[in-house]
């Protein structure tokens, strides 16, 4: 009696759907993170005083002292670093406050944390007379961590939700602004030191400036990474998340104290840079999908590649002058949000 033999097994099963897609999602963060590093040698060999490659070269290895060494390591190096690190942390707060609030408008602006750290900062500028960073972005912490605070506790504490949030967030930010437009009117010199930093720049970053906000931008940084499956649960919405196990109110403490560190670090350190957090993550949800563990890290790769690449754009268009980073990325920014206010999947959210 004849048997019909079964078909050979194939020796290397076809790899499934999601195999492909967490290939592909690898391959494109490490494509991002290469243009990430030309962006970044962008930002030291181009600016408004243009420097031939070879000293750019020499400025960065063989440090002596000369014109262009001092330029290219002193200003330039500094300035590239401060950009990387801070549109990072714009990145990840923009990214976890979306998910936090259900809102793909959201940016930290949205709950007055940015503002927060602003008025701080202003304060101490106009009523103290600091003006290093390293006497105000004590201040810049306290205003974001006070006004975080008021917005749980005006948005309900237990009970809050993302509405009631983004509500308090919204008031308070009005009354911020409004406070920061009086002290900068009744105090032509506090408004005078704070002109550039008010309009966001990269332009007075040093060393200290780096070091001494890059700790603070870290825990805050690792905190937002962590906090990436608790949040994927909150997209779905409160029941559900709480069906999933995860806990609500310690989720939503946690990621404002993440957003409180990054905000307050990168505000005090460059002024109030806005439509960072908000255009990245939607650029990189087109290409990971909905799932926070690869939106926070791609996040922050292509964060500072828009907050550097505006900043060199920004060098070049006015030479020899520049504009402030914090005009280009509103320039940018601003029909980029039109656009998504207008998208009809983006208004039923």
């Amino acid at each position: 009696m004849l048997v019909d033999s079964p078909p050979e097994a194939s020796t290397a099963p076809a790899p499934t759907a999601p195999r492909k897609r967490h290939a592909l999602r690898s391959a494109g963060l490490l494509g991002s993170v290469a243009v990430l590093a030309v962006v970044v040698v962008l930002g030291i060999a181009v600016g408004a005083k243009q420097i031939p490659l070879d000293q750019v070269w020499h400025g960065v290895f063989h440090y002596s002292g000369t014109d262009t060494d001092v330029v290219v390591h002193d200003v330039r190096i500094p300035r590239t670093l401060l950009g990387l690190i801070a549109g990072a942390a714009l990145g990840l707060a923009g990214t976890v406050m979306q998910a936090l609030t259900r809102n793909p408008l959201a940016d930290p602006g949205v709950l007055g944390i940015n503002a927060g750290a602003s008025a701080a900062v202003v304060s101490a500028i106009s009523l103290f007379g600091i003006t290093s960073l390293t006497g105000y972005v004590w201040f810049a912490f306290a205003g974001a961590a006070v006004v975080s605070v008021a917005v749980y506790v005006l948005g309900g504490t237990r009970n809050a939700t993302p509405v009631r949030l983004a509500l308090a967030g919204t008031a308070l930010t009005a009354v911020l602004v409004g406070y920061i437009n009086a002290v900068n009117l009744m105090d032509t010199a506090a408004l005078d030191k704070m002109r550039f930093w008010t309009v966001g720049s990269l332009a007075a970053a040093t060393m200290p400036t780096v070091t001494h906000v890059a700790p603070f931008l870290a825990v805050g940084g690792v905190l937002a990474l962590l906090l990436a499956r608790p949040l994927n649960a909150i997209a779905l919405g409160d029941d559900q998340a709480r069906a999933l196990g995860a806990r609500l109110t310690r989720t939503r403490v946690l990621a404002m104290v993440a957003v409180t560190l990054l905000c307050g670090g990168a505000t005090a350190a460059c002024g109030p840079i806005v439509y960072v957090g908000l255009m990245v993550p939607h650029v990189v949800r087109a290409i990971t999908g909905p799932d926070l563990r690869w939106i926070l890290p791609y996040s922050a790769v292509l964060s500072p590649v828009l907050l550097l690449g505006a900043d060199v754009l920004g060098r070049v268009a006015a030479r020899p002058g520049e504009l402030q980073v914090g005009i280009v990325t509103a320039v940018i920014g601003g029909p980029v949000f039109i656009y998504l206010v207008r998208r009809r999947r983006m208004a039923q959210l």
